[in-house]
């Protein structure tokens, strides 16, 4: 009974909203530590690779790239969940500004 409960989990649309969102911040960290790596600022890709482990000082740059980006990913896809589609029928919102007449209208009453 429990393994059908796990083959279930992927499927449910809370657990895949994220998951596509933190994959989508993945890859945006991913491709922000290639751009500096090719960049070079600062020379970052000589002190990094010069040290006796580039691997731990890559993998420490990477793993903060993934959690900055793959949270900000995740939180704005939870944040923007409750929000209706948008409706490209008109103006949005009130009734917008009265126009003059209107605002003389209600100063005469």
């Amino acid at each position: 009974m429990m393994t059908h409960r796990r083959a279930r989990f992927p499927r449910t649309p809370l657990f895949r909203l994220l998951a596509i969102n933190l994959a989508i911040g993945v890859s945006l960290a991913v491709m922000l530590v290639g751009g500096l790596l090719a960049l070079d600022p600062g020379g970052l890709r000589h002190l990094i690779f010069a040290d006796r482990s580039p691997g731990t000082a890559l993998g420490l740059l990477l793993f903060g790239f993934v959690v900055t980006f793959g949270s900000t990913a995740m939180g704005t896809a939870i944040m923007a969940a409750g929000r209706p589609p948008p409706n490209n029928d008109g103006p949005r919102g009130g009734k917008g500004r009265p126009v003059p007449q209107e605002i003389a209208r209600a100063a005469r009453s």
